[in-house]
């Protein structure tokens, strides 16, 4: 394989960094970074060596690599009161809820918080259900995530449709 600027900028893109960023880890300039993708100059080999280390230990973790396995789920019938009891003894923040093998929504502490009322530890969780998480397959390469993390609290991961994982912020922080 012929190593080009254009699959080192590919290669940088994939792993989500800037010129800039990949630049100050290999120690050169953003405008260096952005003459060797465009062919413009013929770096030394210990450049191109650095950047590949770089850019080859930042891609390729996949969502099956990082994720939690054993997703704690709840129906759409269970009641609140429950449903807060399992979020507080297992220190988690949103459950998916599933209805015959199928993820139809998510309960989260905030819904929770958000529909206090005297009545309502007793409500089946489907009356304060919210849509369900994002959802990629466990072959997702993590960088397609990120942006979703900033929207969401987790995102599902699926195998043929069937739930597998969650990836929440904090599985991620843990890979940096």
């Amino acid at each position: 394989m012929m190593i080009t600027g254009s699959l080192l900028r590919k290669m940088r893109l994939e792993a989500g960094l800037t010129q800039s960023q990949l630049a100050r880890m290999v120690g050169v300039s953003q405008a260096h970074i952005a003459k060797i993708e465009s062919g413009k100059v013929d770096p030394r080999l210990s450049t191109v060596n650095k950047i590949l280390q770089i850019l080859t230990s930042r891609r390729g973790k996949k969502c099956g690599e990082i994720m939690t396995r054993e997703v704690i789920t709840t129906t759409p019938k269970e009641k609140i009161r429950k449903v807060s009891e399992i979020m507080v003894r297992y220190g988690i923040s949103q459950l998916p809820i599933v209805d015959e093998g199928k993820v139809i929504g998510m309960v989260t502490e905030e819904g929770i918080v958000r529909n206090l009322s005297p009545n309502i530890a007793e409500e089946p969780v489907e009356k304060i259900m919210e849509p369900p998480l994002p959802t990629v397959s466990e072959d997702t390469d993590i960088s397609v995530i990120r942006p979703l993390l900033e929207v969401h609290p987790g995102v599902l991961v699926t195998r043929k449709g069937e739930l597998v994982g969650i990836i929440t912020r904090s599985d991620l922080l843990k890979v940096i």
